[in-house]
């Protein structure tokens, strides 16, 4: 599965365009990750298991896109965006969605 923020794929044509698709997680902070943060922000710096509970969001999210995409008979999303909302003070939301379509590679010219 092609993913990309792009509206166009270089050496491919969208042959199909299938709609809108999306995934999204919400996620509710530890507080025992609450407590080592407000320690590390009081000297500075990356609050690294913040970082990782973000990312490993992020990822969740892009796969239950891509498993939407696929039911629908996609090979590649395109125009791919995130979105974050907080819900409440210790909860997020990250919502990825993107344009689903069907792709074939361009023939070369001799």
């Amino acid at each position: 599965m092609i993913v990309t923020p792009a509206a166009t794929i270089t050496g491919f044509r969208v042959v199909r365009t299938l709609g809108l698709v999306r995934g999204n997680t919400i996620r509710a902070r530890h507080l025992g990750k609450d407590i080592l943060a407000f320690l590390k922000a009081a000297v500075g710096g990356e609050i690294e298991e913040y970082t990782k509970m973000m990312a490993e969001s992020r990822e969740q999210s892009v796969d239950r896109m891509v498993v939407e995409a696929q039911r629908l008979g996609a090979n590649a999303i395109t125009d791919v965006r995130f979105a974050t909302s907080y819900l409440m003070g210790s909860a997020a939301e990250i919502l990825v969605f993107g344009n689903a379509v069907v792709v074939e590679a361009l023939e070369e010219e001799e």
